[in-house]
């Protein structure tokens, strides 16, 4: 008897906690009530689910889903999907426990199975059917080189891509538009649905221009891992640049004496002897291989072979000046500059008085009056750690504080982030608007970077009712800095005033902004936020990474693409592999959908892939 009296005791109590976090959720609601009546139909649950989740991570509840397990119960570890039919149903179960009667029915506006329909229906509103094998879909990056080459787009296509990314950030609009009239002739081509995604370059701040150094160009065949040739560098011979080619600048006259099947000699910057082998004309220039590593530089000049000897065929043109990266170290000091000026390296002083320090510039002048002393900021996605030593009206003082590998080398236009500093830098740009009116035309979706609150969101709404594409596009919100992580749910809130929308989860800027040690957990909670909200979500940065660019993945990242068939969608970045990569990415999410469900038997035999 005694016993039963405990477990009675036990079992009220867990009610009792039940029931405050049921009320706390339903004020939740009421409270938002204004809030709620501007959100798009398609989300009115959805935002109620997304409030009621957030009243639920308010409270500890380990204690009671310690207790909830040892009675055999669910824990709630996943209840995001229905929130509050999942504390209902509990409840309810609880009860018939207490009073050893029947289980009641719930009676929350959103079921069990339909939290799944809406989370199903507004992912597939955004990328489109889902694959028949999978249930997670490929975001891939594409590469420039997709605008002048079909068969590339289609065999990406063909190994597993569901969604063609297009940055902004990159390129112009005639390549765009030549890269998304590929993937939409691919796409009819195989019968295969792809989305077209674009990415608004947004306000990154980044570094600014560095002393030009000698005007020198690498050229470098391709090797295989074993260091062997793969294939001879093809190059482009011509007055202007072919697209996606190394490029040898050439006087127009200098052609006329070109034929295809000629072999051509050099001695590059170094002294070493190399052969270009002239091919196919093109329009307005010649294709050409190398087989060797080669150096050229401007005025280097290149030699017919006959039988009277070396003949000149031409002069290496103006080529582009190779830049001097800013070499830092632990304790050195920089400088960044408000306004546009070359950076260039530390200089020493000869009177001893401490010299001159390095010197970059930044392209936000903006951060100049928000930023304080002692805050961080990083460059490179964090390979050099720094902090601010001092503020001043054109320039701020910094201390070198944290470099990889002792020694880093800081180039142009590369990321800078401020992860103490509260900024008021907009999350859209002059150019991302004049970009949008592209991507409004061409794209399914637009992925609005740096969003960092839900002004930025009311911002783009503003911009697209303009252009007269409200709900007509996508929108995947790129959560890439703490402030963005921090006011999620609010981000959200705004978000969901359209239809359909996304959250890409930018595990490289994210990680630097808010440390490294923190990104896991982060990644697990925008996953579950955008569970509850019924929001599509998508895996980004640094997936099968090796591979795509280099041929080979490391354990590391089989494993965290193994993981990332929790999202919804997956991205790769471009690469020289980037067609393995998908189809290597396609086999592991198909493989691994069955054990998303636990429904196959306990450890299968293993079968080779």
């Amino acid at each position: 008897m005694e016993k039963d009296a405990q477990q009675s005791a036990k079992l009220q109590k867990m009610i009792e906690q039940l029931d405050t976090i049921i009320a706390y959720a339903q004020k939740r609601e009421r409270k938002a009530r204004k809030t709620l009546e501007k959100i798009h139909p398609e989300y009115q649950k959805s935002a109620v689910n997304l409030l009621h989740y957030r009243a639920f991570r308010t409270y500890d509840l380990r204690s009671l889903q310690k207790k909830l397990g040892h009675l055999g119960l669910s824990r709630m570890a996943q209840a995001q999907l229905h929130v509050l039919a999942s504390l209902q149903k509990i409840r309810s179960i609880l009860t018939a426990l207490y009073h050893e009667g029947p289980i009641a029915d719930t009676n929350s506006s959103l079921s069990f199975k339909e939290g799944r329909y809406r989370f199903n229906k507004n992912t597939k509103s955004l990328f489109g059917p889902r694959p028949t094998d999978r249930r997670t879909r490929i975001m891939v990056t594409m590469p420039s080189e997709a605008a002048d080459d079909p068969q590339l787009v289609r065999d990406m296509l063909a190994a597993g891509m569901n969604c063609a990314r297009v940055n902004c950030a990159h390129d112009e609009p005639s390549v765009w538009a030549k890269i998304i009239a590929n993937i939409r002739q691919a796409s009819r081509d195989l019968s295969r649905p792809c989305r077209v995604a674009m990415d608004l370059a947004g306000p990154k701040i980044r570094t600014g221009a560095i002393q030009a150094g000698p005007r020198v160009l690498k050229l470098k065949p391709h090797k295989d891992l074993y260091g062997k040739i793969k294939q001879p560098l093809e190059i482009w011979i011509g007055p202007e640049a072919q697209s996606g080619l190394p490029h040898l600048p050439v006087a127009p006259a200098a052609l006329a004496g070109l034929a295809t099947g000629e072999q051509l000699v050099l001695r590059d910057t170094r002294g070493k002897k190399r052969y270009l082998e002239i091919g196919q004309p093109g329009t307005g220039g010649y294709y050409a291989t190398l087989r060797k590593t080669t150096f050229v530089k401007t005025g280097l000049a290149v030699y017919r072979r006959s039988k009277k000897g070396k003949q000149k065929a031409f002069e290496v043109g103006r080529l582009p000046a190779i830049e001097i990266p800013l070499l830092l170290s632990r304790g050195d000091r920089l400088r960044l500059d408000r306004e546009a000026r070359v950076g260039a390296n530390a200089s020493a002083d000869p009177a001893d008085r401490g010299g001159t320090p390095a010197h970059i510039s930044c392209t936000a002048s903006a951060i100049f009056g928000e930023v304080k002393v002692g805050e961080r900021i990083l460059f490179d996605d964090g390979k050099i750690e720094g902090h601010i030593r001092g503020v001043h009206r054109d320039h701020l003082n910094i201390e070198i504080t944290q470099v990889v590998d002792g020694r880093a080398k800081l180039r142009a236009d590369k990321g800078i982030n401020l992860p103490d500093s509260v900024l008021s830098i907009s999350g859209l740009t002059e150019k991302d608007k004049r970009d949008l009116v592209f991507v409004v035309e061409h794209a399914d979706l637009v992925n609005f970077s740096f969003v960092n609150r839900p002004a930025d969101v009311r911002e783009l709404h503003r911009e697209l009712k303009r252009l007269n594409a409200r709900n007509k596009l996508g929108i995947v919100l790129k959560i890439e800095t703490k402030n963005g992580y921090n006011q999620l749910t609010d981000i959200l809130m705004e978000a969901m005033r359209a239809h359909p929308i996304g959250v890409m989860i930018a595990r490289g800027d994210l990680a630097v902004e808010s440390g490294w040690q923190n990104i896991g957990q982060e990644q697990e909670e925008i996953l579950s936020i955008c569970r509850a909200a019924h929001v599509t979500d998508i895996w980004a940065t640094q997936v099968l990474e090796g591979l795509a660019k280099r041929g080979l993945p490391s354990r590391a990242e089989i494993t965290d693409a193994v993981m990332a068939q929790r999202a919804d969608c997956v991205m790769l970045n471009k690469g020289p592999y980037i067609v393995p990569a998908i189809s290597l990415l396609h086999t592991i999410l198909s493989g691994m959908e069955p054990f998303r469900d636990r429904n196959v038997p306990f450890s299968p035999k293993m079968k080779r892939l």
